[in-house]
């Protein structure tokens, strides 16, 4: 390493955007919060969309505060879309991917272009809100017959920044619309399913830079935008502090993405029947993924329960049973937004499964659900991938959630590694280190400077293992 650089990572999530600032040295790494901002969906009609004109302010205002920095990397969540016409103009907010618009859609594909050919293509799990299916589902709306480009959200902001149009791999692996071993847009798979490949901008490489700022924008120090892996698990798994190959990893917040980092995916026929996910990373690396719903059964939970003190919440789900009432996190009722603590006592009854009885109950029994699908997954993702696990690493918000993480040890047999809780905005910011040349060197390099300077917390498995299967025989293990 050599001299100290400071950098911005805009992280936007889908409940807050913020700007974290970087200063990475020799020894160095110092990530600080410039601005936070929220992101809450907004219903016009039958539709909902995201806010992205308050999602873009909130980023400026972010960047105004972090002061000089030399560049910026954005990353998002997956699949949705901006369109813009030829002038560039935004066609509209974009549609959030929770909108009921895909409903039924992902089968009718499946039956026209075969479940085999687009698993051996994108190598993606069937999403019902994976981009394919929101573009079949929009066909022959007057804003996508007239669009120019159609731009990822991260894309969309370097758009607005730089007035340059890309789009990033990892990002650009998730729609379902490329092809994972040619590294290109699958424009056969787009002809075939009525999309107009040209709407596909050209696509970059993380670590690109991709333009200077433009000048009427004002921000302090005309900072470069530089590429990251702009899909937010992208960064996350730049930032899990592992040594060697031998982890899973989980990235874990509003979803959890359960899964390896391989060096080529995995387009098996058993992998396509376990809905496991192959998406592009950083370094020409595969993450090699389970979707789980997250910690999205909390959020949504608390918000129906109104505003509460989660951590003594979460101290009573610990003194609550264990396994006495569990569900499947990934069933689709759970999906939209709404009153999920209904849901889940709807879902017990339906399986035979005790209905919880306090807000305590359903929080134990959303915090064993989850572990089950952790364990679940984690044992798929290393009997699909030939890849033996030596430990779990959890990222992201999750990380600071204790019973979970001690639960996903428990239900792993595995010692869970948690933290850095702001591993995306840091691999965000060590990508872009690496192309100022702050840093040299591969993943290992990046992942070297985080354990020296991140605080991870090790949990180490108890409990019986005969309890653990026969609680995941319960949900369909």
């Amino acid at each position: 390493m050599n001299a100290v650089v400071t950098l911005a990572a805009v992280d936007l999530g889908a409940s807050s955007g913020r700007v974290m600032v970087g200063r990475v040295g020799a020894g160095k790494l110092d990530l600080t919060e410039a601005h936070r901002f929220t992101n809450e969906p907004v219903r016009a009609g039958d539709i909902l969309h995201w806010d992205i004109l308050r999602l873009w302010r909130g980023v400026l205002d972010g960047l105004r505060a972090a002061g000089p920095v030399a560049s910026i990397g954005i990353d998002s969540w997956a699949v949705d879309y901006g369109l813009v016409d030829a002038s560039g103009a935004l066609l509209g907010n974009p549609v959030h991917y929770r909108d009921g618009r895909t409903d039924g859609v992902a089968e009718r594909v499946a039956k026209q272009l075969g479940e085999e050919r687009l698993y051996t293509t994108t190598g993606l799990q069937q999403l019902p809100f994976n981009t394919l299916y929101q573009l079949v589902a929009a066909a022959g709306t007057p804003q996508l017959d007239i669009a120019h480009r159609l731009l990822l959200i991260p894309d969309l902001i370097a758009y607005w920044l730089t007035g340059q149009l890309g789009a990033e791999l990892t990002n650009a692996s998730t729609t379902q619309l490329y092809d994972l071993r040619r590294r290109a847009w699958a424009t056969g798979l787009m002809a075939d399913a009525g999309i107009r490949s040209e709407l596909f901008p050209p696509l970059r490489e993380p670590g690109t830079r991709i333009g200077p700022v433009r000048p009427d924008l004002a921000l302090p120090g005309s900072p470069q935008v530089v590429a990251v892996g702009s899909h937010d698990t992208a960064s996350a798994v730049v930032g899990v502090p592992a040594a060697g190959h031998h982890f899973a990893y989980i990235s874990c917040g509003t979803w959890s993405l359960v899964g390896v980092e391989l060096d080529a995916p995995v387009l098996s026929e058993a992998s396509r029947r376990a809905n496991f996910t192959n998406e592009s990373g950083v370094d020409g690396t595969f993450r090699y993924l389970r979707n789980v719903m997250g910690l999205w059964l909390l959020q949504e939970s608390l918000r129906a329960w109104g505003a509460g003190d989660l951590t003594d919440l979460l101290r009573q789900a610990a003194r609550e049973p264990a396994f006495r009432s569990v569900v499947d996190p990934d069933d689709t009722a759970f999906l939209p937004p709404g009153d999920m603590p209904t849901r889940i006592a709807d879902a017990c009854r339906r399986a035979g499964e005790p209905v919880p009885a306090h807000p305590a109950a359903t929080v134990r029994c959303i915090m064993d659900s989850l572990a089950l699908a952790h364990r679940r997954a984690v044992r798929q993702a290393q009997q699909l991938s030939g890849r033996h696990v030596d430990a779990v690493h959890i990222v992201g918000g999750g990380a600071r959630n204790e019973l979970l993480c001690q639960l996903t040890a428990d239900a792993c047999g595995l010692p869970v590694l948690a933290g850095p809780i702001e591993a995306t905005a840091l691999g965000n910011i060590l990508v872009q280190a690496r192309a100022a040349g702050v840093i040299n060197g591969d993943l290992a390099a990046l992942r070297t400077v985080l354990r020296e300077t991140e605080h991870i917390v090790r949990y180490e498995p108890r409990g019986d293992e005969a309890a653990w299967r026969a609680a995941e025989d319960r949900t369909g293990g």
